[in-house]
């Protein structure tokens, strides 16, 4: 079996039904992955659909390709979710029906040893989700400001060792001997941990850490927020399944914030459109259920919350 047909979406059937399909409407996959939510969503539409599919990584983009290249109700796009609008405006497209935002790593990415997503097996310290640009994880560390690493950690792993392992990442730096490989790596971080964790392993919040740093996954999150409101059509949804405490807070938050109608007079005629509430939220947020995460032990963290564009 080949990690491609490993990997399973997550919250699959939960997320098409959110989206609320057309059969003529136009949709966005703003992470392609390895096409599950893509092939459920393409069940649901007709001959006059269309389906926007997005990846940072050319991996993920080949699959694409070679599982969809011949629909034509299909727009395949080597891009980050964060260029929602320049994407869709491109293609002549002024507004959707819905979006998906799946933000988790695929299986392939962290199976694949020369990716260094994992340190289950060994490989180059990369960490990239686009591996054709951008610095690696290891050119990361080598330049990294010791501050600035011990915030990531803290912050992004909420590692409460980030001060000693920053310290040990910066002595093997001044020594020559940072490791360049997952293992070497992940020995490093664990040596550094006085109290590990019995039930994980010492570097798990340390990679997910370097990972959400390396690849700007937040700032992208923010800006592809803050895109979908404009690209909604009116009874449009917007579908985010988040793996993250922090991705989940930020989508959280981002939708109290364009739900919220201000305070204004009892009188006034018209509501001014700046000041009017632009999305409401779907239902309550919603995790997998027992029987998932039996089957697929990624999916316990997952969190998917539903917003729909209002007149």
């Amino acid at each position: 079996m080949t990690a491609e047909d490993e990997h399973r979406p997550v919250l699959l059937a939960e997320a098409v039904e959110a989206l609320n399909v057309r059969r003529d409407g136009w949709y966005v996959d703003g992470t392609f992955g390895r096409g599950g939510h893509a092939t459920a969503l393409l069940d649901r539409l007709g001959p006059d659909g269309r389906l926007w599919v997005l990846d940072r990584d050319p991996d993920a983009i080949a699959a694409a390709h070679e599982r969809f290249g011949a629909d034509s109700r299909v727009r395949i796009r080597h891009a980050s979710f964060a260029e929602l609008t320049e994407i869709l405006h491109a293609d002549g497209a002024t507004g959707v029906d819905g979006i998906l935002l799946d933000l988790g790593v695929s299986s392939p990415q962290l199976e694949a040893a020369g990716r260094g997503f994992s340190f289950r097996h060994d490989g180059p310290l990369d960490m990239r989700m686009d591996s054709s640009s951008g610095e690696t994880a290891w050119q990361w560390l080598a330049r990294v400001d010791e501050r600035e690493l011990v915030r990531v950690l803290r912050v992004y792993g909420e590692e409460r060792f980030a001060r000693r392992i920053a310290r040990a990442v910066v002595r093997a730096r001044e020594a020559g001997e940072l490791p360049e490989t997952t293992l070497g790596f992940a020995d490093l971080v664990a040596a550094a941990v006085p109290y590990p964790d019995r039930h994980k392993h010492p570097a798990t919040r340390t990679f997910q850490a370097l990972r959400i740093a390396v690849n700007g996954e937040l700032d992208a999150l923010r800006s592809g927020l803050d895109q979908v409101v404009e690209l909604l059509r009116t009874g449009g949804r917007l579908v985010v399944i988040s793996f993250h405490s922090l991705e989940d807070r930020m989508v959280k938050r981002f939708i109290r914030s364009v739900g919220e109608q201000r305070d204004l007079p009892a009188d006034i005629p018209v509501i001014p459109e700046g000041l009017r509430a632009r999305m409401q939220p779907v239902g309550k947020a919603m995790r997998p259920g027992e029987g998932e995460t039996r089957g697929n032990p990624r999916a316990r963290s997952a969190v998917m919350r539903v917003a729909e564009r209002v007149a």
